[in-house]
């Protein structure tokens, strides 16, 4: 049973050292790779050299939030995966600011006796399951998206009653879009768009079906390239629609968007006060923690020491 623990980081190398080391030290056959973008700041390998089955893939693009440049590094993950032929059961996209929840021995006994193909929330965008409303479902996902030069955001904002009067959908969250009504969206009651957090464990035929989804199906990916946010729809999407898997509909990472300020904002920072719910048994991971918090060090207690059994 070997799991390969993606990591997708930007920032804070110290925090992505100790993370990485936290997995080997509690899972020394599994495969860590870090997907990393140098655009922003930098890691260094030589710290981590003395750990075997440590790997770093350079995102070596500007990775924007709410565009596809976030999803990328995955899929990139998963193909060089393929590339190297290297052996894994199951394949965990994390960040830099996620840490384990409990000993990755008992995550990785779980998940090696479970009858689920994976575990990653989803629903469908359009129905009142979704955590989004119908209009934001549409907004990010029925609309095609061009990115617009920055020098033109003070003009719009001046003329935006006039462009309200337009079949035109602006987005401000990122960088400046305007979007317009799909003509062909590839969504039907046959083939529904599901949504949820883009963090998730899935198995290796989960991937394997995903790979191959994405390499046969280029215009779906393209349609894609022109939402909004999608690395929360695009592998939902793929692998609930193929009706294949046994998929438990939540990502088994604990966070909290409770205070959240926006629908595209980032989840609470956690720290001790946060420590009980996190080590309920029911989470792999959770995130986000900032750089050495008092609070992981709590956790190492937990993670060292295999105490804990994960729940349904």
């Amino acid at each position: 049973m070997k799991v390969c623990y993606f990591i997708q980081a930007h920032k804070n190398p110290e925090q992505v050292y100790r993370l990485v080391r936290t997995i080997k030290k509690s899972s020394p056959n599994s495969l860590v790779v870090i997907g990393y973008d140098f655009t922003n700041s930098s890691i260094s390998m030589g710290y981590l050299q003395d750990l075997p089955g440590v790997y770093l893939l350079r995102a070596n693009f500007s990775i924007e939030r709410g565009s596809f440049s976030i999803l990328q590094p995955y899929l990139n993950c998963i193909n060089w995966l393929y590339s190297n032929n290297l052996n894994y059961d199951w394949l965990a996209y994390i960040s830099g600011q996620d840490y384990p929840a409990q000993s990755l021995s008992n995550t990785e006994s779980f998940l090696s006796k479970t009858e689920y193909d994976g575990f990653i929330e989803f629903y469908n965008v359009l129905s009142e399951q979704s955590h989004w409303s119908i209009n934001e479902g549409l907004h990010r996902y029925f609309n095609q998206y061009y990115t617009l030069p920055r020098w033109t955001r003070k003009f719009i904002i001046r003329t935006l009653s006039i462009w309200n009067a337009l079949p035109l959908k602006l987005d401000f969250n990122y960088e400046l879009r305007v979007g317009v009504a799909a003509k062909k969206p590839p969504f039907n009651q046959n083939f529904i768009c599901y949504g949820g957090n883009h963090r998730h464990f899935v198995s290796r035929k989960c991937v394997k079906y995903l790979k191959e989804f994405v390499d046969t199906n280029p215009n779906f990916v393209k349609y894609y390239k022109k939402t909004i946010l999608p690395e929360e729809s695009l592998v939902q999407t793929i692998l609930v629609n193929s009706g294949k898997f046994n998929l438990f509909s939540h990502h088994k990472i604990y966070d909290d968007y409770s205070k959240c300020a926006s629908i595209n904002g980032s989840p609470k920072t956690l720290t001790i006060e946060d420590y009980p719910k996190i080590i309920t048994g029911e989470f792999f991971f959770a995130r986000k923690f900032e750089q050495d918090s008092e609070v992981l060090d709590m956790l190492d207690a937990i993670i060292f020491c295999n105490q804990q059994v994960i729940k349904y």
